[in-house]
């Protein structure tokens, strides 16, 4: 009988870490394997509050997945881009304005980013239920691959992370679990991303800014740590850069967590700039999982939570106006780098409306 081969993607090369002196946030540390316990986890929630409530950016350790099986799925992520015909990318193109969900192909130049500038990303979108679409022919063989890293992202760190937010929360621990079913209708999805390098130009006109800043759509965004150097978040000294750690994943909290939390867990503004000159000239790789409550989810804030009741809830809207996490998805996807943002009487902010809920572009 013959042996069973495993399929092996083309190796992508990423840049050497920056040696650049850069000023990096101090973000915590949560190592998920010390959750195995009643006890472990009690620690864990309270780091994890901690967390949020400092930056509500964190890493996490002993996920579960092995430098090699994280390499192997950053030479998969690199398949859509670069083993994929513009031709074939066509006929898998996604178009998030019209239908408010990221699926397919996000090609470069499809969003606005600042003085007539547009982005340089290049985006393929699976959403959580990999088999419910057809990807990419050189992308079939690795499918296997993808749908175990959803299912891992998803179970083993999604809502691992829910029960520790439900836990800091002083809740049932499966609260938050329950809103982030795998089998219902929702927007939860996996990116495979893609930045090329700009021209000096386009650097000048954007202040060197790639992306705005901005805070998530979802409630928990987990990104797995690259070494190119980017990514900033904004703290109360100003943009802080984040440090790459080898098989980390960055977490973040998003709009759906605000909205959940009454403002007890914001959305943390970050953005995406020019790297430093020793990575510049390289592509930037990312793969990111996006958590989405249920689409059929409220937003509207855990009231029965004891500390939240001591903490005092700040509400975005009247909780009988407030919408769910379809509609806000939707209507911030289809936004989003497409509609005419007003400048803010705040300085570098501008704004949308939607819903009656005002949002926020930070530049």
């Amino acid at each position: 009988m013959p042996g069973l081969s495993i399929p092996q993607p083309p190796h992508y090369v990423p840049a050497p870490p920056t040696e650049a002196k850069l000023e990096y946030a101090d973000l915590a540390i949560i190592d998920l394997s010390k959750g195995t316990t009643p006890a472990g986890r009690a620690e864990l929630a309270q780091e994890v509050k901690e967390a949020f409530r400092t930056h509500g950016f964190f890493y996490v350790i002993n996920h579960g997945y092995t430098q090699a099986q994280t390499d192997r799925m950053f030479d998969i992520a690199d398949i859509p881009m670069s083993g994929v015909s513009e031709e074939e990318k066509r006929d898998y193109a996604g178009d998030s304005h019209a239908t408010g969900l990221f699926q397919g192909y996000k090609p470069r130049q499809y969003w606005h980013i600042d003085s007539g500038v547009r982005d340089q990303q290049e985006h393929y979108n699976c959403n959580r239920d990999v088999n419910a679409v057809k990807h990419p022919q050189a992308l079939r063989p690795f499918l296997p691959d993808v749908e175990a890293f959803v299912k891992h992202n998803h179970y083993n760190i999604l809502q691992e992370l829910s029960r520790l937010v439900a836990l800091s929360l002083e809740l049932p621990e499966e609260t938050l679990v329950n809103m982030h079913n795998f089998e219902v209708p929702g927007g939860t999805y996996v990116r495979f991303m893609k930045y090329f390098p700009r021209s000096e130009e386009d650097e000048a006109r954007t202040k060197n800014v790639w992306m705005k800043g901005h805070k998530d759509i979802g409630s928990m965004t987990l990104l797995w740590s690259q070494p190119v150097a980017a990514l900033q978040i904004q703290t109360k000294e100003g943009w802080r850069w984040i440090r790459h750690i080898e098989n980390a994943l960055i977490v973040n909290a998003g709009d759906a967590l605000e909205f959940l939390t009454g403002g007890f867990y914001k959305g943390t503004i970050h953005r995406v700039v020019q790297p430093p000159p020793d990575q510049r000239g390289h592509t930037r790789l990312g793969i990111i999982y996006f958590g989405y409550l249920d689409d059929d989810v409220k937003l509207v804030p855990l009231a029965e939570s004891p500390v939240l009741q001591k903490a005092g809830i700040e509400r975005k809207c009247d909780d009988n106006v407030a919408p769910t996490m379809g509609t806000w998805r939707v209507a911030r996807v289809s936004a989003y780098g497409s509609s005419a943002l007003k400048k803010s009487k705040e300085v570098n902010i501008e704004e949308e409306v939607l819903h009656g809920i005002l949002v926020k572009h930070y530049n």
